[in-house]
């Protein structure tokens, strides 16, 4: 248990969640600010579409498979010291994009840093209970899940803004100064590691493999094939369900665990996991769907719809810490279906609004789900991390990242064939108006239907356990 003695001064704190939100916005720069440059990229350096998407796979495979296994490692051996190692990897590794001269280095650096973006994922949840008090840990959940957000909605408009101004180095050198400011700061303000490193063989290694290579083989099967699922996604699928069996069985008998299946117990920590996947898949629909509706749908113009996305990370930059504050206030679960609901409400809006209200329909629906979001995404992961103790935080805060990327990764690939498939074309460009519209009524109308099902498991596991 955390005492105040064991936390830094005010100040100190200040500048602490200062160094947290700012690795936080890195590793979730480094997930979307490439997304533009692809086209780019596969002008520069004469290779094919298959291939350059590799730019953003590299960096989403290093963290979606690492996330969980680097939280527990920095429970481990100090999660201090790993961070600083992490975000210099981080910083190295994006220096060496920028000064990339051929196209698999670049791949190759883009995969280190996903190892640093990984780790600073991992740890920063994990440092809030050092930090803060148990009555503002709230806050500081709303505070980094709003650089979170933010990193992810800004990276392409950041990203086209400096291709344009610019060339595509800098998309990744940008990282490097911010990444040496976030390295000072937390080296200067995180509280230090108490305990010494613990022996290596408290270390899960054959587990830490296992998961791996099943996060991998399910990312690759959400991910290959632009949205459409053939025999080679299901047979990842299928590799990828086997490999979590054999996880699961590992785990029960490893003497020091990755994950101890005892945590999946806590009703707590396993629905608030499972909701974090269904709440991101739905979350990534404005994100893959939204661009393709402005375009087609409401035919803007690119500038237009830079302008009109760019209202999601403004809504989440001032809507996350108001959110952390109200579950400070009141209970997380409450704050939590709250949330959910208004989600629920902005889905519906997008769901049933017509092409004739244009683009403040879109606008004002989008807001309200953006709200939900955030409200959602403080109050789920202060309650997940509540009383977890203090050499399980970098795993579970792991795990919370994990969820979340999953959620990300599955959202942007089931939401975008629904898309495709309700639209009846075989290709978005053919599509006329009416189809596109449908196809965008059809998917926020089940991401609607998956809310309501987020709320009913929300309420359900805030009721008393009966004993048994």
């Amino acid at each position: 248990m955390d005492t105040p003695d064991d936390r830094p001064a005010p100040a100190a704190a200040g500048w602490a969640l200062a160094a947290l939100s700012l690795a936080m916005i890195l590793s979730s720069l480094g997930t979307s600010i490439a997304n533009v440059a692809l086209p780019t990229l596969a002008q520069v350096f004469g290779v094919t579409f298959q291939h350059v998407q590799w730019v953003v796979l590299a960096y989403l495979l290093a963290v979606t498979t690492l996330v969980v296994s680097v939280g527990r490692l920095g429970d481990l051996i100090g999660r201090k010291r790993l961070l600083l190692a992490g975000l210099a990897l981080f910083t190295a590794a994006s220096l060496l994009c920028g000064l990339s001269p051929g196209f698999w280095l670049l791949i190759a650096a883009r995969a280190l840093q996903g190892v640093g973006g990984a780790v600073m994922m991992a740890l920063t949840l994990a440092f809030v209970g050092e930090i803060v008090a148990a009555e503002r840990a709230g806050s500081a959940m709303g505070l980094l899940g709003t650089m979170s957000s933010v990193g992810t909605a800004t990276g392409p408009f950041l990203g086209g803004a400096l291709i344009a101004a610019t060339s595509w180095r800098s998309l990744f050198l940008l990282n490097v100064p911010l990444g040496l400011a976030a390295l000072f700061l937390a080296h200067r303000y995180l509280p230090a590691d108490r305990a010494g490193p613990r022996a290596a063989a408290g270390f899960d290694k054959t587990g830490t493999v296992l998961l791996g290579l099943s996060l991998a083989a399910y990312a690759i099967a959400m991910t290959t094939g632009r949205g459409h699922f053939g025999l080679v996604n299901a047979g990842l699928l299928v590799v990828a369900a086997i490999g979590v069996a054999v996880f699961l069985r590992v785990e029960k008998r490893a003497p020091f665990p990755l994950l101890d299946p005892a945590l999946f117990g806590d009703r707590a920590l396993s629905t608030g996991l499972g909701l974090s996947i269904l709440v991101s898949s739905v979350a990534m629909a404005s994100l893959v769907v939204g661009p393709f509706y402005l375009a087609l749908g409401l035919e803007m113009s690119p500038a237009s719809i830079g302008l009109v996305l760019a209202v999601g990370p403004i809504v989440a930059a001032f809507s996350g810490v108001p959110a952390g504050r109200l579950v400070d206030r009141f209970k997380p679960r409450a704050v939590m279906v709250g949330g959910l609901c208004v989600m629920g409400a902005g889905s519906a809006a997008l769901a049933v609004t017509p092409p004739s209200f244009g683009v403040g329909g879109y606008l004002a629906a989008m807001v309200v789900l953006t709200i939900g979001y955030a409200f959602f995404q403080a109050s789920n992961n202060t309650g997940v991390m509540a009383g977890i103790p203090r050499d399980r935080r970098g795993a579970v805060s792991g795990m919370l990242n994990l969820a979340r990327n999953l959620g990300l990764v599955t959202g942007a690939s089931l939401m975008g064939a629904i898309f495709l498939l309700a639209t009846g074309a075989t290709e978005l460009s053919s599509a006329g108006t009416a189809a596109i519209s449908t196809g965008f009524h059809v998917t926020f109308g089940l991401s609607a239907v998956l809310i309501a099902v987020a709320v009913l498991l929300a309420r359900r596991a805030g009721r008393p356990t009966t004993p048994g």
